[in-house]
């Protein structure tokens, strides 16, 4: 081989060798972000309270809607084992750069049935797009009631049968902004705004923040009537972080 022939060849080798390199110290972090999580389970301590039925004879569509099930209030829901539904989870500390302010591509929706909100409680990212839409038979009036001077703009809007979807979103974190309807005065729900990966406990109060990097966080825990609980947790490579909370009933 003559020099001119070597030095090419080495020279191919060492661009072989810098590119591997470079593949095995770049995939191991997207894998440990992306497989990253923390998963828990929220109980309810002591004695449910009573969720009141709600009156919908207003109007005859909601209440026919509810014949064979009433209506009842949310603002507790526990399931078997004393899990709490509707709490939202969300890394209050510890995040930072792109998992911190990266918006999620998902849309979620808070959809109208029954006369009710479905989720009653949606936590969403800032600047996040999501979805308000409608499946029932009579005219809604959504509006979101942010606290004044914290950057969030309320609206009000009505949303009458066949209406698309409204999409919007929030510009600043609020835990949380209530929601109503002004047609009809039972609806209420809750737009939860935080920044970085969320999640929400489901029927029996367990619940999983998935895309979170190796690290030490502080997670909080709210629900509408029991405020909020904070916990340190670490998340290794490989191993999910794990944090369960308790709230005791009024």
């Amino acid at each position: 081989m003559n020099a001119q022939s070597r030095y090419k060849f080495l020279s191919v080798l060492s661009a072989v060798a810098l590119l591997s390199v470079g593949i095995l110290a770049w995939g191991p972090k997207v894998n440990a972000a992306g497989e990253g999580k923390i998963t828990g389970s929220v109980k309810l301590s002591g004695t449910a309270p009573h969720m009141r039925g709600i009156d919908m004879s207003k109007d005859p569509y909601c209440s026919k809607a509810h014949e064979s099930n009433p209506a009842k209030m949310e603002n507790v829901v526990v399931g078997s084992g004393g899990g709490l539904a509707n709490v939202v989870l969300h890394i209050s500390e510890g995040l930072s750069g792109n998992e911190l302010n990266a918006v999620p591509s998902e849309e979620p929706t808070f959809n109208q049935k029954g006369c009710m909100y479905t989720p009653h409680v949606l936590p969403v990212d800032v600047n996040q797009k999501f979805k308000v839409a409608t499946e029932d038979q009579t005219t809604h009036n959504i509006h979101p009631l942010p606290a004044p001077g914290g950057g969030n703009i309320g609206w009000n809007k009505s949303q009458p049968l066949g209406a698309p979807p409204i999409e919007t979103s929030w510009k600043n974190q609020e835990v949380a902004i209530t929601v109503k309807c002004n047609i009809h005065p039972w609806m209420h729900g809750w737009h939860v705004v935080v920044k970085g990966p969320y999640a929400v406990t489901d029927e029996s109060g367990n619940y999983t923040i998935n895309n979170v990097p190796p690290g030490s966080y502080t997670v909080t825990a709210w629900q509408e009537e029991y405020g909020t609980q904070t916990q340190k947790v670490t998340v290794a490579a490989g191993k999910p972080g794990a944090a369960d909370f308790t709230f005791k009933a009024k």
